[in-house]
């Protein structure tokens, strides 16, 4: 049996391919080893993925594509915590960047942009990534993702800058203040996934001036910044993967157009056309 996972800081996506060729299905937290330990990502295995670990003795093989898995040594606390329940199966550590290239550009070769809780871009060659100097984590990057426009939303609501009615739909929904806000940031763990839940407060207020103009600026940032520093970028398809690419499909569209970006494959997520590229190659 082939077990394929994909994920990113908020969740993780769980694929098991069985002998006769039925799909289970299993999600479970983020294991982002930037933010967690081997013994923390053990113990969220151990506590959310029973039904999955009751397939341990016939899994041969476990392909992990996970967000913070860009060096070895990530790998290593990934895969260590995995081998502690699948002690017989053979593991694969990659980067989340490598499972989307895979999943949306094939073999073919391509830009791959990762908008989900995070955002990052990569590129594919038609056999491996190239990673470039992008992926810089929700305090310093995350141009477009669900962390940039949660902090917007934020310090928005935070400064006044937000149209009055927006705001009072806002402060009645979330009820946050200044310290509130910096406790939960500055004081406790995976800040990045709570600044992303504000993310779907836009698709709420998504007809709204406000809402557009921080939309475009939002995802015009993530062009700019990441698929601009590709000089060639104009010469190949550029696929996009997560959630907010997902659900701002017509904004994300329209400023690509703009932009002279040629737009591939959208897709929220990658986890069935992943298990789909990785049982493809087993033939």
């Amino acid at each position: 049996m082939i077990l394929v996972a994909d994920s990113g800081s908020s969740k993780t996506d769980w694929l098991l391919q069985l002998n006769d060729g039925e799909v289970k299905q299993f999600r479970t937290a983020g294991l982002n080893p930037y933010f967690l330990t081997e013994k923390e990502i053990a113990k969220i295995i151990h506590e959310q993925a029973v039904d999955m670990i009751a397939y341990a003795a016939d899994i041969t093989e476990i392909y992990f594509f996970g967000a913070g898995c860009s060096s070895p040594d990530r790998h290593e606390i990934v895969s260590n915590a995995i081998s502690q329940f699948f002690p017989k199966s053979y593991i694969s550590v990659d980067s989340d960047l490598l499972g989307c290239a895979y999943a949306t550009c094939g073999h073919e070769k391509g830009l791959c942009c990762v908008l989900g809780t995070g955002s990052n871009i990569s590129f594919f060659d038609g056999e491996d990534i190239h990673a470039g100097k992008h992926g810089l984590g929700f305090v310093l990057g995350d141009e477009g993702a669900g962390t940039w426009f949660g902090k917007a939303l934020i310090t928005d609501f935070l400064y006044g800058n937000m149209p009055h009615d927006i705001s009072l739909k806002f402060e009645n929904e979330y009820h946050l203040d200044k310290e509130t806000v910096i406790k939960r940031v500055y004081q406790t763990p995976n800040a990045n996934s709570y600044l992303a839940t504000f993310a779907r407060f836009i698709s709420e207020v998504r007809q709204t001036d406000y809402a557009q103009k921080l939309l475009q600026k939002g995802l015009l940032e993530f062009i700019d910044t990441n698929i601009k520093s590709y000089p060639q970028y104009h010469r190949y398809k550029c696929h996009f993967v997560g959630s907010i690419a997902y659900v701002f499909t017509d904004e994300l569209t329209r400023v690509c157009k703009e932009n002279g970006v040629h737009i591939g494959k959208i897709i929220k997520q990658p986890i069935h056309d992943l298990l789909a590229f990785i049982l493809s190659r087993e033939n």
